[in-house]
């Protein structure tokens, strides 16, 4: 019986190099931008037609606990410095299952991180401190 999916073991890879383990993903999506025009039949009626525009990708969010790693906080520096050519990174979601083997991967073209979100701190609270990292990029595919 094949191993079923699940949506709790995944990592992050950039240029081939497993960067991070997340606990939560989103933004793994394409969409084709919808034109629509008006035109006359021969008879004059008139119809709706809708043709494929522009493709866009969803950014990719993803969201970790805070361990000693510093590799997203210093990917998103060079965003912030001005570095974005040098930013810019092929990279992959890639699932995996429950034996560590891949059996899913999205792979995106040329991302950068846009957004770094710290841990949201609270003395009376017991929930686990997490970052989030929003990666925009030029074009995502399943590979």
């Amino acid at each position: 019986m094949p191993d079923l999916m699940t949506s709790f073991s995944f990592v992050l890879e950039i240029d081939g190099v497993e960067m991070a383990s997340f606990r939560k993903c989103t933004g793994v999506e394409s969409e084709t931008e919808t034109i629509e025009y008006k035109e006359a039949t021969k008879d004059g009626r008139m119809v709706i037609r809708k043709v494929p525009g522009a493709m866009k990708w969803s950014d990719i969010t993803l969201e970790r606990r805070v361990d000693e790693s510093k590799a997203l906080w210093e990917w998103r520096k060079q965003v912030e410095t001005g570095d974005i050519d040098s930013a810019r990174r092929n990279g992959s979601i890639v699932i995996k299952d429950s034996m560590k083997k891949e059996v899913a991967r999205w792979s995106f073209d040329r991302g950068w991180p846009s957004k770094w979100t710290g841990a949201e701190l609270d003395a009376g609270g017991n929930e686990i401190a997490t970052e989030k990292i929003t990666i925009t990029h030029e074009g995502l595919f399943r590979a």
